[in-house]
């Protein structure tokens, strides 16, 4: 692991807390890791696959400050996001987005409430002890039959913190293999698209400050259908 330090996976380890605590401090530099072309071409062929299925809205886990909330409204989709973060959420609301602070864990809203969900980067964040939890909810509140995006940076199914973060508290990654992650998702419902592709440079590379050996997971789990009465 070079020397990168494991990360408990103990239900008493806050690691939300100190996920918001990061991003709290990161919002305002506007430090955020560019889209690569790869995540770009996932959520323009996402936004399609909702018009083509007649979806004219979606929620996103892990918004962060709205970056790509801003194109899911400019392509016309109503968009609901939350975020661990306080001030990203605050700069999320000045651009005009729907907003609020809320956890995977307990997600504020209703069952079935929407028709799409979208989360890119953020479950990596949640430990293994959590994970189907969080999948969980967001079956949950995701329509019947609705396709929820997901994207992760993989690893070797170890709980590291990451060694790029100069400042404490650093940030806790779940790097989960594709097995692992087929197997999650799997058991929430039918994983109808999963495509990888490797790690770039500069702009593109993913967190780790190059110690990682990594690619990104991108993959639609499609929700189960409603039962027929």
């Amino acid at each position: 692991m070079d020397g990168t330090p494991t990360a408990s996976s103990d239900e008493s380890v806050d690691h939300e807390a100190d996920l918001a605590v990061y991003y709290d401090r990161q919002a305002p530099t506007g430090n955020t890791r560019a889209l690569t072309p790869h995540r770009a071409e996932c959520r323009d062929w996402f936004i399609r696959l909702l018009k083509d299925e007649h979806r004219h809205s979606l929620f996103e886990l892990g918004c962060g400050t709205g970056v790509e909330g801003l194109e899911f409204v400019r392509a016309g989709l109503h968009y609901t996001g939350v975020d661990l973060s306080e001030e990203s959420i605050h700069l999320a609301r000045a651009k005009g987005l729907d907003a609020s602070v809320a956890s995977g864990r307990n997600l504020p809203f209703a069952d079935a409430a929407f028709p799409a969900v979208w989360t890119m980067s953020t479950l990596l964040h949640v430990p293994n002890t959590r994970i189907h939890d969080v999948v969980g909810e967001l079956v949950r509140v995701a329509a019947p039959g609705a396709p929820i995006a997901v994207g992760l940076w993989s690893g070797d199914d170890e709980e590291v913190l990451n060694p790029e973060d100069e400042d404490e508290p650093r940030r806790f990654f779940s790097r989960r293999s594709d097995d692992a992650v087929r197997r999650i998702f799997g058991a929430h419902g039918d994983v109808e698209h999963f495509e990888t592709w490797p790690e770039g440079t500069g702009a593109e590379s993913g967190p780790g400050a190059g110690k990682w050996t990594q690619h990104y997971q991108f993959l639609v789990l499609r929700t189960p259908a409603a039962s027929p009465n």
